[in-house]
Formats: C-alpha cells, sequence, structure tokens
C-alpha cells in the first residue's frame, strides 16, 4: 500500500519535534449497500474510500492529521505539521521496522465485491417476501444489504510493520405493522465478520419472519404498567444494556481520565457473583472481531469481570500511557479519519448455571424483556435508559401478555449487583457502536439474566 521506505521517511519525519512515538495507519475500503423498499430496490451504492492518517505521541498529548494522498509530498508534509504542533523541527530520526504477518482468524470464501448484485438482491427478496407475507397486518418492509473489503496497513516507531483484511457482511430487515391509527416497528440486522458465505447458515426467510412477528405482536399489546419490578432480559440483543451501561465505563476511554464509575477499581466487587464479563475480538467470524486492533495490536480475550470482581479494563495505547498499563489490543477507530482510543469487540456476560425456565419461574410479578431496543448511557455516573422494543409480563413464573412503551431505567453499577440469576444460552446480536473515534461494528450478547428489582418506565 505503501513503501516500506516512504514509510520509515515520514514516520521519521513525523518524530523531527521530539515526539517519542509515530504511527502511520493506511486503509483502503470497498463497501457495497442495497435497499429495498415494499419489495422493490430503492438505491445501489458503492464505493472507495482511501486514505492515511499520522499520529505522534509526546508524553501523554497527542497530535493527529490526516489526508487521502498518498504521494511522498503530501504524507511528509503532513507528518511535519503534525511535528511541528509539539515544538520545534529538527532533524529526521531514522528508524528500522520489522514486517509481522497476523494470523488470520477469519478466512473469507466468497469476498462479498466480487459478488453480483443480483445475487444479493435474491436473498434481499427472500427476507422480504418472509416479512410481507406473514400477516397483512404488515403495511410495510424495508430490507437493506450491506458489505465492506477494508485493507489495512500500521507501522510505528517501535519498529512495527504489519497489514491486515476485514471483509464483513449484514442485512437488516425492518418491519412496519399498522391497524390504520398507529403503527409498531419489529427489526432484526445479524451481520458477521464473513463473506457472502455467511448465507449459507444464515436464513433471511427467518429473520424476516422475526421482524414482522414482534412488530405485529406489539400492535396488540397494550401499554406497559410503570415501577419497580423484577426484570428477566432475554439473550442476545439484551446484552446492550451491559454494553452501554457497563462496557462504556469499563473502556479506557473514560477510566484514564476519571470519567467512569469503575476507574480506579481493579480487584474490587463491581457485580454479583454470578457476573462474568468478557470483551474477546478474537472469536472467529464474529461481527465485531478483528485479527489486530486498529493500531496493529493482536487483540484478544479481556475477562472484565470474573464472578463479580472487575479484572480488567479496555485499553488503548494512549490511555495505557496515562494509566501505566499495556495495550490489551481495543485501540479501534471508524476509518483513518479518526485517531483511535480503546473500544468494545464483542462483549458479553458469560453463561451461568440457571436454566431459562427457573428464572422465569422465579419472577411472581415483573417484565420480561423479550427484545431490546436503543438507549442512552452517561459514562460518568452509569446512569442509563433503555427501550424495551418488545416485553411481556410475567405474573406467578408465567409469561402473559405482551406490553409496549416499557424502557428500563437504572445506573450500571447498580444493575450489576443486581443480576442474581444468569442464564445457559449465551447469544449474541450485532450492532454499530458510536463514540470519539466513530462508529464501528460491535457484538453484544449474554444469555437470559434476571435482574431482582429495576425501575420499568411504562403508563
Amino acid at each position: 500500500m505503501l513503501s516500506k521506505s516512504l514509510i520509515k521517511d515520514v514516520l521519521g519525519r513525523a518524530l523531527s519535534s521530539g515526539g517519542d512515538f509515530a504511527e502511520i495507519f493506511v486503509e483502503d475500503k470497498i463497501s457495497n449497500s442495497l435497499a429495498m423498499i415494499d419489495g422493490k430496490m430503492d438505491g445501489i451504492v458503492s464505493g472507495r474510500d482511501f486514505g492515511v492518517g499520522i499520529r505522534i505521541f509526546k508524553g501523554f498529548r497527542s497530535i493527529y492529521v490526516y489526508c487521502n494522498d498518498s504521494s511522498r509530498t503530501s504524507l511528509l508534509s503532513s507528518a511535519e505539521k503534525a511535528a511541528s504542533a509539539l515544538g520545534q523541527l529538527a532533524g529526521d530520526i531514522s528508524l528500522n521496522l520489522t514486517e509481522r504477518i497476523n494470523p488470520n482468524i477469519h478466512p473469507i470464501l466468497y469476498v462479498p465485491s466480487s459478488v453480483e448484485n443480483s445475487r444479493k438482491i435474491k436473498v434481499m427478496k427472500t427476507a422480504y417476501d418472509a416479512a410481507k407475507n406473514y400477516s397483512e397486518e404488515i403495511s410495510q418492509v424495508l430490507v437493506n444489504y450491506i458489505d465492506s473489503d477494508q485493507k489495512i496497513m500500521i507501522a510505528n516507531s517501535e519498529g512495527l510493520l504489519t497489514e491486515d483484511r476485514r471483509v464483513r457482511t449484514r442485512l437488516s430487515i425492518r418491519s412496519i405493522a399498522s391497524n390504520g391509527v398507529e403503527n409498531q416497528t419489529g427489526s432484526e440486522g445479524p451481520g458477521a465478520a464473513k463473506g457472502f458465505e455467511m448465507f449459507e447458515v444464515l436464513d433471511p426467510e427467518y429473520y424476516g419472519v422475526e421482524a414482522s412477528k414482534s412488530a405485529v405482536t406489539m400492535l396488540h399489546a397494550r401499554n406497559c404498567p410503570a415501577g419497580r419490578m423484577t426484570v428477566a432480559i432475554e439473550n442476545g440483543f439484551g446484552g446492550v444494556i451491559f454494553h452501554e451501561a457497563c462496557g462504556h465505563s469499563l473502556e479506557a476511554t473514560a477510566v484514564a481520565k476519571g470519567n467512569s464509575v469503575f476507574a480506579g477499581k481493579l480487584g474490587q466487587k463491581i457485580a454479583s457473583d454470578k457476573v462474568t464479563a468478557i470483551d474477546d475480538g478474537r472469536e472467529a467470524g464474529q461481527w465485531g472481531s478483528l485479527n489486530i486492533d486498529d493500531e496493529g495490536t493482536p487483540t484478544r480475550k479481556n475477562i472484565l469481570i470474573e464472578n463479580g470482581i472487575l479484572k480488567s479494563y479496555m485499553i488503548d495505547k494512549l490511555n495505557g500511557r496515562r494509566m501505566g498499563m499495556e495495550s490489551t489490543g481495543s485501540g479501534r477507530r471508524q476509518s483513518y479519519r479518526y485517531a483511535p482510543t480503546s473500544r468494545m469487540t464483542n462483549t458479553y456476560i458469560a453463561p451461568g448455571q440457571d436454566s431459562d425456565e427457573d428464572i422465569i419461574a422465579s419472577i411472581s410479578e415483573g417484565l420480561y424483556a423479550k427484545k431490546m431496543g436503543g438507549g442512552s448511557v452517561n459514562t460518568v455516573t452509569g446512569e442509563f435508559n433503555f427501550a424495551v422494543a418488545e416485553g411481556y409480563l410475567v405474573k406467578n413464573g408465567v409469561i402473559q401478555e405482551p406490553v409496549r412503551g416499557a424502557s428500563l431505567i437504572g445506573k450500571g453499577a447498580d444493575i450489576l449487583m443486581k443480576i442474581d440469576m444468569v442464564g445457559k444460552n449465551l447469544a449474541c446480536g450485532q450492532g454499530m457502536c458510536g463514540s470519539v473515534s466513530g462508529s464501528i461494528p460491535t457484538n453484544v450478547g449474554q444469555p437470559l439474566i434476571r435482574v431482582s428489582e429495576i425501575t420499568v418506565g411504562g403508563r
């Protein structure tokens, strides 16, 4: 992507004002997006994004610049401008680079950009038909397909020179049910770090039905009552609560600056004994997985919480400096336009020993949150508010009528202590996570869990 000699010269120029670390991130990414509304194609967009980011550290200070011109003149000029922001320019530094080849945990059979659009449209049409034909009350179905093929090169003044390739594919279905007066929506969005072979194991028809089933169910649901109650949160995308309310507070982006409720609590009990939480970027084929992070550090399995005890944070290079700790392979960015910072990959609550049947049976009166929606969180305080996309009342240990309009309100530190039952069936859901380094693909997950008491917003 860039010659070794050019990289060495650019890094040397970047260090010419006394910086103690310099890095180059090169990206060449092909993306495809297809949209279908009411069974008809609404747009097909393909694009290619290329650029180079240059970052310099001087102690705890960091400068980041980027450009999409990879000529020698442009890159040396960019490096010089970045260096000048950190001090008086002097002579360039001479460096040696050693190339490292990373093991690939995501073998790709069919690169999506080489697959004909007609085959992608066929998958979308299958999902559409299943969703639309589920019920006469489905008034509209929107189907989107995306894929990306990102090639990166990373080099730094520590002598690292390495490359990686990331291929991802995702299908999303949004069904709208209507009775002529009001609408309700159901959605599904499966994705993986795989090529088009994903659809050899993923059934678009199943996800189309699930999206419409949720929309129709909520159309006929009554409003959820409000109050403090016991809540069971289903597996899969239910893990979004841990991701948002707790996961972000375990990223060094917040911890290093003291902007986290969990700062300075390593080795302390922050959750119930039932909770073990993990961030694992090494899971083959998973939506949030990477061979290496966006700083060139190999990803790994980070045990964040073990039986309630805080064991680790998710750490990038710069915040690792501030904390006096090494990177955990958690440095991520959306593209070359962003400097990396600590982010999640595949984050989940590990399976426990409780059966799903026992969890539901233990609830005398409460809520079963089958599907979670979006929400918001304050990482400093841990306060969160999340919508329940599909919920049901539970009485005397039996799941009963569906309810809508529910939300879960609380603090991350509190909910961790109140998880008193954890099921055995781990599942994950896919999403896009936004933060200071842009929007990145992440997995969230958990088994069915029980929260002994939480505030449920409703009517």
